[in-house]
């Protein structure tokens, strides 16, 4: 097992020897989302009984950055790697492709939980966000991101090229993400939009995260794990499926 820990450093250090862009960069573009969204609907719409706008959203953002990150962790280090040619040293090298899936997962979700966790610290100088249950907020952080980096996995195995990534990213990641309840609760939408929203595993993710600080949710915060954790498995299965056949990664 010696190899594991190794890779699983190497993964660390890759994105903390640029932490600033990996980081840090992160933590600033979504308090920019922040100061945007509070500046122009603060004291204009309130979604739960007592809490502020302001407040109801740092949840939502402090979650959208952990899944971001977790995914542009994996997705990233795979597609440099396959183009840069050194993936071929952790292939030829004695470790099974659950330990190459563990290393990479478990750095998208350091990753992932490093980025939130300066949002949501950031976030505490200015409002007063109250954490009902840190069992809850940990819980779904921890399969989010781990179901994210899972993903990353698999776009970087299926991209080419960076444009192939970012089209997955834009066209995937970025869409779900907005449309899972960040900045609203599915009840304010049309019956339509709302039966739509409940095909969004993201949506999931983000309603369960946001109970553990306000103990309120649009559905059972236990129907949400079960089906972020279905997620989870599948996806999982799925990714251990390409590393062992070596999709698109031996040639």
């Amino acid at each position: 097992m010696s190899g594991f820990p190794t890779l699983l450093y190497k993964e660390l250090l890759r994105f903390w020897k640029v932490g600033f862009q990996t980081v840090f960069a992160p933590m600033l573009s979504t308090l920019l989302y922040l100061m945007i969204f509070s500046h122009v609907l603060e004291g204009r719409l309130q979604v739960y009984p007592g809490v502020p706008y302001t407040v109801f959203l740092i949840p939502g953002l402090v979650m959208m950055a952990v899944l971001q990150n977790a995914f542009a962790n994996s997705s990233s280090s795979l597609i440099q790697s396959k183009i840069s040619g050194n993936l071929v040293f952790v292939l030829l090298s004695p470790l099974s492709y659950r330990e190459i899936f563990l290393a990479y997962v478990l750095a998208a979700v350091v990753r992932g939980l490093a980025v939130g966790l300066g949002v949501y610290l950031v976030t505490l100088g200015f409002f007063d966000v109250p954490l009902r249950s840190f069992v809850w907020v940990f819980v779904f952080a921890l399969i989010g991101s781990a179901l994210l980096g899972a993903l990353g996995i698999i776009a970087g195995i299926w991209a080419e090229k960076f444009d192939q990534l970012a089209a997955f990213q834009n066209f995937v990641i970025l869409p779900l993400t907005f449309l899972s309840g960040v900045f609203y609760t599915i009840h304010s939408l049309p019956p339509f939009w709302q039966g739509l929203s409940h095909l969004n595993p993201f949506f999931y993710m983000i309603d369960g995260f946001r109970y553990g600080f306000f103990s309120v949710s649009d559905i059972s915060p236990y129907a949400s794990l079960g089906i972020v954790a279905a997620c989870f498995l599948a996806v999982s299965w799925l990714t251990l499926r390409m590393l062992k056949a070596g999709h698109k990664i031996r040639h």
